[in-house]
């Protein structure tokens, strides 16, 4: 059965969620048996592989020199972001840190589009407060349980991604394949840099591997369908309804890794999700 034109943004969309929440899953469980930055290396280029070659096969025009910069832009922070992320996820809790993240990466965006285009209404200021709410109850200390580790590279992860979604957003119209390809190309640089530079080049083991390749394949098809949402809808649209992807992650940790939460964190996981779809109201 065919979409409707007005719902196609939201499939591509939702499509990224269940890709980068299964995605980030992985990432989690296999930077807890590598090093995050070369993890997130071998991820960077499987993604830029897959998403490269399909550009080839399919012709896909070459972004213009504008597009192409910010494209790169994007990627820089964007590979940075997704390596801290991979690595708050593997030192702390999966369903805690990653609505976290999720929150920032698309509170951010909202807010620059919302002011850009006009005030905020109720519905972005009740949603910034259940956020607000949500992050608290988080990452607040509790009897005998400790501040969440992992939570502050959590949140510069939420900053990277905003900024990820803002310089793509720049991106324009060009070829989502190319765009996803390039910003992968620019993350890799930067992650294998750090990876060179900081000596953690080593063997990784091929379950390892095998999980950094898939992850990466489900990374860039995330990726490429959110720059196609973004393109054709709105970015706010697309970035709150693509940071719903913690869902999939939280329910896979509790499926696969059994994790458990206090209430109040529940309580706060909760809100800081619901908090996403009110953001851009």
């Amino acid at each position: 059965m065919a979409v409707a034109a007005q719902y196609i943004p939201a499939a591509y969309s939702l499509t990224a969620v269940g890709v980068w929440g299964a995605s980030d899953f992985l990432g989690g469980v296999g930077a807890r048996r590598a090093n995050a930055f070369l993890f997130t290396a071998i991820v960077h280029i499987s993604g830029m592989v897959v998403v490269g070659t399909l550009a080839l096969m399919t012709h896909a025009p070459f972004p213009g020199n504008a597009s192409l910069v910010w494209s790169l832009i994007a990627g820089s922070v964007g590979g940075i972001a997704l390596a801290l992320f991979y690595r708050s996820l593997a030192s702390g809790n999966m369903g805690l840190v990653a609505p976290v993240a999720a929150v920032l990466g698309a509170a951010i965006p909202t807010i620059v589009t919302a002011f850009a285009e006009g005030v905020p209404g109720y519905r972005h200021v009740l949603g910034f407060i259940l956020a607000g709410i949500g992050v608290w109850l988080i990452s607040r200390t509790e009897a005998g349980v400790g501040r969440p580790e992992g939570l502050g590279m959590a949140v510069l992860a939420g900053i990277g991604f905003a900024g990820f979604y803002l310089c793509i957003h720049q991106a324009g119209n060009a070829s989502a394949l190319w765009v996803a390809a390039c910003s992968r190309f620019a993350s890799l640089l930067v992650t294998g840099a750090v990876v060179l530079f900081g000596r953690h080049l080593r063997a990784v083991p091929k379950p390892v591997l095998a999980i950094a390749v898939v992850a990466g394949i489900l990374d860039i098809t995330g990726s490429t369908v959110f720059i196609r949402a973004a393109q054709i809808g709105r970015l706010d649209d697309a970035v709150v309804l693509s940071s719903l992807y913690p869902a999939v992650t939280v329910l896979l940790a509790r499926i696969f890794l059994h994790e458990h939460f206090s209430r109040a964190r529940t309580i706060g996981m909760v809100a800081a999700l619901a908090a996403v779809p009110m953001i851009a109201g």
